[in-house]
């Protein structure tokens, strides 16, 4: 039985991690308890968690948003926050008690002992500075060697994280660099000191398929080199790539914690088998996600035509004087009832052909015609009238809301253009929108920034519904939530369209989301459509070499036979706190 296995069967069996005495022990958490002062009363966030880690070990903590994954994540390295309780049966690191850490000796553990990976790298990087002279930083607050010794040390770090020409690159702001490179300046700076324990925070999210891959290749590189991981994910096939040992948490709590292969095979408890069974993917293609989920209605039949694409092209000047095809050519038509999905990685034009299906981009040359009609060559006035056949749904629904409006405000904005006989008919529409996206009557007087992620895109599909819409427009709408969210959006899409008979443009860079909603397949790269074809064609038969290289780069996610199948019918939401 191997270290991991054995920590997790005596976690099992005693309630609590024993005492493990091997000098291997990097991190050591017993009880770890954490809380926040707020309006004067003590509000706990994360109770009771309890895991060792090892050399070359990744120990993954999964759950939703607001589970304490990160808030755990930060107490470890004493970055819990302001206001912050933090106490624990044991925390050491190399088995010295960290406990009573100051907040200098805090700052000499951090980067030296341990690296922290943030999620958002070009927030979490100075946009001010090169990437070069960030990561020369870490080593200078550390007395690492002198002023050339740093210099040819981040050329050596950032050739190791796979950035290439890193001489360059090392001169460039984070603004100037691609999502995947900024991660790989992060990562770089974070093991600037070769530390042997690094947390990485979410590491991958809203990164595409072949970005992800690479971050992952070189999270991987560094558990090969004897690095200890902690992951913070809600991203069940990246936890499965990585992790040796997995803690299930939710509401502060671990519900549920042992080796990956176990966990992922045989979950025990019934809010893990619930997260396993909503990772979309080919396997979950024409079924619900959302245990308790009714019954599907049977589908509409494909209609005609709602959307046609013919030879769209834009184009964007740079500073440089360059000029650059965003979109070159791009043709496809949207029937009624159906989703068409559109994938790629970031810059491969997806967000831009869906601005140009908008009426929202200026073409530089092709046609939009929707419902048959002229659209794209029609002056603004003019498309005013036929705006509201076509709604859109953003990935972050919060930038898109007015702040200042309730939830009612926003509905009755989108309701603008119908004509009601009377106020409450207008005020029951309200009701039977938010009805439709699973919403009460007491979402009414909220504001955006009181609702959940999950909410607040409930409100967003309610506004792209207000109007009848023959055709939504989905630009990343899902790949910010978490899994259990996402599942429940997923599943009301299809369910709206097999009322309605909607058709969905679906812009998404997760393969897993376009296979599991989409009837059609569009796979861009460099503005250009390089394949399409059913879903089923193109995810089980692919035949361009780049579409190949963009499904071999989705993470393996294989869970067992019974793990898929949710052995209650009890909807996730009616799932208590602190179930074991």
């Amino acid at each position: 039985m191997s270290i991991a296995e054995r920590s997790t069967e005596e976690f099992v069996a005693g309630g609590e991690l024993g005492r493990l005495d091997w000098p291997a022990v990097r991190l050591r958490v017993r009880g770890l308890r954490t809380g926040f002062i707020v309006n004067g009363a003590h509000r706990p966030i994360v109770s009771g968690v309890s895991f060792d880690l090892l050399p070359g070990q990744c120990v993954a903590i999964v759950g939703e948003s607001g589970s304490g994954k990160s808030v755990t994540a930060r107490s470890l390295v004493g970055l819990a926050g302001p206001g912050a309780t933090v106490e624990a049966d044991a925390l050491e690191v190399h088995h010295e008690d960290a406990r009573s850490f100051t907040e200098r000796q805090w700052r000499r553990v951090r980067g030296r002992d341990i690296g922290f990976v943030l999620q958002d790298a070009l927030v979490s990087l100075d946009p001010l500075r090169p990437v070069g002279a960030e990561i020369a930083e870490a080593l200078r607050l550390h007395r690492w060697g002198d002023r050339a010794a740093r210099k040819a040390r981040v050329l050596e770090l950032l050739e190791r994280v796979g950035v290439p020409a890193p001489a360059i690159r090392a001169r460039q702001r984070p603004d100037q660099l691609s999502g995947g490179l900024r991660q790989r300046a992060l990562i770089a700076s974070a093991i600037a000191l070769d530390p042997d324990i690094v947390i990485a925070d979410e590491p991958t999210t809203a990164l595409d398929v072949t970005v992800q891959a690479q971050v992952l290749a070189q999270l991987e590189a560094m558990k090969e080199r004897g690095a200890s991981i902690i992951l913070i994910s809600h991203d069940l096939s990246v936890v499965a790539r990585l992790a040796d040992h997995i803690l299930v948490m939710r509401g502060g709590e671990v519900l549920e914690q042992g080796s990956a292969e176990r966990v992922l095979a045989a979950p025990e408890n019934e809010y893990t088998r619930a997260l396993i069974a909503a990772v979309p993917g080919e396997a979950t293609r024409g079924r619900a996600l959302t245990p308790g989920a009714p019954a599907q209605a049977p589908r509409l039949p494909i209609g005609e035509p709602v959307l046609e694409a013919r030879d769209l092209v834009k184009r964007f000047h740079t500073s440089d004087g360059t000029v650059t095809r965003a979109v070159d050519g791009v043709s496809f038509i949207l029937h009624a009832g159906e989703t068409l999905g559109i994938v790629g990685e970031s810059g491969s034009g997806k967000s831009t052909t869906a601005k140009l299906a908008l009426g929202l981009e200026r073409l530089d040359a092709g046609d939009v015609r929707l419902l048959g009609r002229e659209w794209s060559s029609l002056p603004e006035s003019r498309r005013r009238v036929l705006r509201r056949r076509i709604s859109v749904v953003y990935q972050d629904p919060l930038s898109s809301f007015d702040p200042r409006w309730t939830v009612e405000r926003i509905l009755l904005d989108a309701l603008r253009a119908e004509s009601f006989a009377t106020a409450a008919e207008r005020d029951a529409r309200v009701r039977e929108l938010l009805a439709h996206v699973g919403l009460g009557e007491d979402a009414l007087p909220r504001f955006p920034l009181r609702l959940s992620g999950g909410q607040r895109q409930r409100v967003a599909i309610a506004r792209a519904l207000a109007p009848r819409p023959d055709v939504i427009v989905l630009d990343e709408a899902v790949s910010a939530l978490d899994v259990t969210i996402q599942a429940q959006i997923l599943d009301l899409l299809v369910a709206l369209q097999r009322e309605s008979g909607v058709a969905y443009l679906f812009i998404s860079h997760d393969l897993g989301v376009i296979s599991h909603l989409s009837d059609r397949v569009l796979v861009m790269k460099d503005g250009r459509v390089v394949e399409e074809g059913t879903a089923e064609d193109v995810f089980e038969r692919p035949q361009q070499p780049y579409t190949r290289e963009l499904i071999a780069a989705i993470p393996e996610f294989a869970p067992g036979a019974d793990s898929t199948t949710p052995l209650s019918e009890t909807p996730l939401s009616a799932i208590p706190e602190g179930n074991a």
